[in-house]
């Protein structure tokens, strides 16, 4: 397997396929496939999310009761189409595009891990679409909860522009999912949200899993994934899945990205005590 940091700033910058990047940017190859994680959005996020976390565990892994907090996108580009995973808030996504010499209508398919606004935010703008020549895809379980109901008008705005070209299917277990679209599975982790997909990217044999929003605070909810946060739908089945797909990642050696992991917000996990550490790409 191939790992890649793209640096800038404060390391000395360095071109990948001609494009100059700075360090909100993370290269990983999968077989054939170029994974690009796209740093969204970075700040400070408050332990008050947290559910059920003691005070001793907190001064112990957040002390001071802040952590860092970010969004990030993935860009899968293949020989053959360009992919991407959520959209973020619709703001560095497009300049990270440029970057890497996309134009919006070069991509094919848009993947939704599920429907919170910091997923969806680069779907629409004034009722139009910001990718107009892509399909979406989503989990039917998460469409249903969020749409049909209205309990969230902004992503009954993001998706009405894509109109027939909104896809729904039924995410599967672990290990038993199949292809979605060539070298991506689409992987049932429900309660973030009721409908919460995983993306399995697979090419000549390697492998890398897209968790979206299976952790939020990973200072924590490494070494005690049972931990929850508020934004959780379902905080008890948040838990069980998290640790689910932990053991798999360990188990199967599958490196995993994830959309609130910190940059470079790609690497691998192990197991330690009762819990798990993650060593991020480069060891940083």
């Amino acid at each position: 397997m191939k790992w890649e940091l793209i640096y800038g700033i404060v390391y000395s910058a360095v071109a990948v396929h001609g494009v100059r990047a700075d360090a909100s940017m993370v290269t990983y190859q999968v077989g054939d496939l170029e994974v690009h994680l796209l740093v969204e959005q970075q700040g400070q996020g408050s332990g008050s999310i947290l559910l059920g976390a003691s005070e001793g565990n907190l001064n112990r892994y957040i002390p001071g009761g802040t952590y860092q907090s970010e969004t990030n996108t993935l860009l899968i580009r293949s020989p053959d189409r360009i992919l991407l995973v959520d959209t973020g808030f619709g703001g560095a996504l497009f300049d990270h595009l440029t970057r890497l010499g996309i134009d919006p209508d070069q991509v094919d398919a848009v993947l939704l891990t599920h429907l919170h606004g910091d997923h969806i935010g680069g779907l629409q703008t004034a009722g139009k679409a910001r990718f107009p020549r892509a399909s979406v895809y989503l989990a039917q379980q998460e469409k249903t909860y969020w749409t049909e109901t209205a309990r969230n008008r902004a992503a009954v705005a993001a998706l009405a522009p894509y109109g027939s070209r909104v896809h729904t299917f039924l995410p599967a277990p672990l290990g038993s999912a199949e292809e979605l679209i060539p070298g991506i599975r689409a992987i049932a982790a429900f309660g973030h949200t009721p409908g919460h997909t995983l993306y399995q990217v697979e090419s000549k044999g390697q492998k890398l899993l897209i968790w979206g929003d299976l952790m939020h605070v990973q200072d924590i909810q490494f070494p005690l994934p049972g931990i929850s946060v508020s934004y959780d739908t379902d905080p008890q089945a948040a838990g069980a899945i998290r640790k689910q797909v932990l053991d798999y990642a360990v188990q199967n050696k599958v490196p995993i990205a994830g959309m609130h992991l910190r940059y470079p917000g790609i690497g691998t996990v192990t197991a330690e005590g009762e819990g798990y550490r993650f060593s991020p790409l480069g060891g940083r």
